[in-house]
């Protein structure tokens, strides 16, 4: 699923996807069709409309393979909020199959795959953004194990790691100042140690705090995780 962000702003997150899971070995299909995974939606208290997209993701996803998304929030909306709210309606079996075949990237690389060492080279000082989503996965875990497993990548720490970037979806725009306070101090903990890349599994976060770098005119480069896999199977030759 490439979701909304990948379609409009990250398409290169799409394709780093696709190419990190056919190294793995994976076959991968994209089925026409695809849109939101229904979160706006769903944020915002509107169910009913959500359960319209997420009846129409199902219908797009039918079948039995395992649905990997470049996305904690996205994935999460299926896997957690989807059948939260159909919990009352008369289809939540066919949800709920959904629901148990969504994956996010890494926790599906690490926890479905069992790969748990990436053959890659990044030579670079690196953060990570773990965004909030992700805390419904075992991908926070995944991607400290990949990363850490990387020739030359140094992975730095950082203070409050738990604490939210500011976006939340709907929060930023019912609470902008809140959010850009949020965001401002995410950014400051994610930049204190000088890295050279800044990266995140989630392409909301992503959005966020890098426009506010933007307007700060702070020019740290920023990946999503699967953008550094792939690039770090090109350093070392194995793509």
């Amino acid at each position: 699923m490439t979701t909304c962000l990948c379609d409009a702003f990250y398409a290169d997150v799409a394709q780093a996807t696709v190419e990190v899971l056919e190294f793995l070995g994976c076959d991968i299909e994209l089925p026409d069709g695809q849109t939101c995974c229904g979160q706006p939606a769903f944020n915002g208290g509107d169910w009913a409309n959500s359960r319209k997209v997420v009846r129409h993701t199902a219908k797009v996803f039918a079948g039995d393979k395992p649905i990997i998304v470049p996305s904690g929030s996205c994935a999460a909306m299926l896997f957690h909020g989807a059948p939260l709210e159909f919990e009352k309606e008369a289809d939540l079996p066919v949800i709920q199959a959904l629901a148990n075949r969504t994956w996010e990237l890494l926790d599906f690389i690490v926890n479905g795959l069992g790969i748990t060492d990436w053959p890659g080279s990044f030579p670079a000082k690196m953060t990570v953004h773990r965004s909030c989503h992700l805390r419904g996965s075992n991908s926070g875990a995944a991607i400290t194990t990949l990363l850490e497993s990387i020739e030359g990548l140094d992975l730095e720490p950082i203070e409050e790691v738990e604490q939210c970037c500011g976006f939340g979806g709907t929060f930023s725009v019912s609470f902008p100042n809140i959010s850009k306070t949020m965001g401002e101090l995410k950014i400051e903990n994610l930049t204190a140690c000088k890295p050279d890349v800044i990266a995140a599994a989630d392409m909301g976060c992503m959005m966020h705090f890098g426009g506010m770098m933007d307007k700060q005119g702070n020019t740290t480069k920023r990946q999503h995780i699967a953008q550094v896999l792939r690039d770090s199977l090109k350093n070392a030759g194995k793509l």
